[in-house]
C-alpha cells in the first residue's frame, strides 16, 4: 500500500493544457498514474497526451460517471488557486495537490479551513506534490532517478523541494525505499500538516517508519513530536532540520522559514523531537544510517 496516492487512484488535472501542465502530465501517466480527465476553461474537446479536455471540473466529473476522479492535481497561477481547489471540493474531490508558490497568505487561510471542513486533504501550495514510486505521482517529481525515487517501505514528508532528493537519496542507499512522499510545502500555511498525515501513516501496513525534512520556522516539527510522544505515532521517525545557522528575525527562502524569538528553531524542534524519542540528524548523509539503526532489516 501507501497513503494519499495509489495505483487506483483516479486523478483530474486542472490547467493541463498549459506548458507546465501538459509536460507533467505526460510524464505522471508514464509513471502509472490514472489520468482521466483535464480541465481548462474553453478547451473542452481537445486532449492531453489522450486525455480529453473540459471546461470545468463538474463538466468532467460528469462525463466520467462511475469512474470519476477522486484527486485532483492543479497546475494553476497563484491568484486562481483558491478557486480551483473550491471547484475541486465542489465536485466532491477529497485529495487535491497545488504546486503554485505565491498564493496569498489570507487564501492559504481559506483554503486550509475550507478542505478540513469537507474532510478533504490539500497538499501545497509551494510542493513539488506527492508521489508513491512505481505506483501514482500528483506533483512534479524526477521520478527516474532511481537512487532516490525507489519504491519501498518509508514514508518521506517534507518542507524542502531541493533537500528531498539529498535525504532520500541516503535512504534508498541504505537499502529501503519509499512508500509514499508527501511535500508538504514550505508555505506558513500548507494544506496538510506533517502531524495530520503521520495517522496514515501509522496506519499503513507497508510503511515501516517515517522520515521528515524540516526546516527552520512554525511548529509542524513540533507537533510531529507531540504526536509521538501522545502514542499516536509508534513507528521509528527520523528527522533532518535544514536552517542551524540562520539568523533570527530573517527569512530564508521559503515564506514559512522564519524563526521570531525562541521559538521555530532548529534547537527548539531538534529538542522536542529527541525528547520524544525520534533521531534527529545533524546532516542529511546521517539520516539513512540513523534509519538503519531503527529498522535492521529491511522487508
Amino acid at each position: 500500500m501507501s497513503i494519499f496516492v495509489d495505483e487506483t487512484t483516479r486523478v483530474l488535472v486542472q490547467g493541463i493544457t498549459g506548458k507546465e501542465g501538459s509536460f507533467w502530465t505526460k510524464h505522471m501517466i508514464e509513471m502509472g498514474t490514472q489520468v482521466i480527465a483535464g480541465v481548462t476553461p474553453g478547451k473542452e474537446g481537445e486532449t492531453v497526451e489522450g486525455v480529453p479536455v473540459y471546461h470545468s471540473v463538474a463538466r468532467a466529473q460528469r462525463a466520467s460517471g462511475e469512474h470519476a476522479a477522486d484527486a485532483a492535481m492543479l497546475f494553476v497561477p497563484p491568484r486562481f488557486t483558491k478557486d480551483a481547489v473550491y471547484e475541486a471540493l465542489d465536485a466532491s474531490i477529497q485529495k487535491i495537490v497545488t504546486i503554485a508558490d505565491g498564493i496569498p497568505l489570507h487564501e492559504q487561510i481559506e483554503i486550509r479551513a475550507a478542505a478540513r471542513s469537507q474532510g478533504a486533504q490539500v497538499v501545497g501550495g509551494n510542493t513539488s506534490g506527492v508521489i508513491s514510486p512505481g505506483k501514482s505521482m500528483l506533483g512534479i517529481f524526477p521520478y527516474w532517478i532511481q537512487r532516490v525515487y525507489k519504491p519501498g517501505r518509508i514514508g518521506i514528508m517534507t518542507r524542502s523541494g531541493s533537500l528531498t532528493n539529498e535525504v532520500t537519496a541516503m535512504i534508498v542507499e541504505q537499502g529501503f525505499g519509499v512508500s509514499t512522499l508527501i511535500g508538504v510545502g514550505g508555505d506558513p500555511v500548507p494544506g496538510t500538516r506533517f502531524a495530520e498525515f503521520l495517522a496514515q501513516f501509522e496506519e499503513d501496513a507497508d510503511t515501516d517508519g517515517v522520515v521528515i525534512v524540516g526546516e527552520l520556522g512554525g511548529t509542524m516539527e513540533e507537533e510531529v513530536a507531540e504526536a509521538i510522544t501522545e502514542g499516536r505515532f509508534t513507528k521509528p521517525l527520523v528527522a533532518f532540520i535544514g536552517g542551524r545557522t540562520a539568523p533570527k528575525g530573517k527569512r530564508m527562502g521559503h515564506a514559512g522559514a522564519i524563526v521570531t524569538g525562541s521559538a521555530g528553531t532548529v534547537l527548539a524542534k531538534a529538542e522536542a523531537l529527541t525528547k520524544a524519542g525520534a533521531l534527529v540528524a545533524d546532516r542529511p548523509s546521517q539520516v539513512g544510517t540513523m534509519l538503519r539503526t531503527r529498522i535492521p532489516e529491511t522487508r
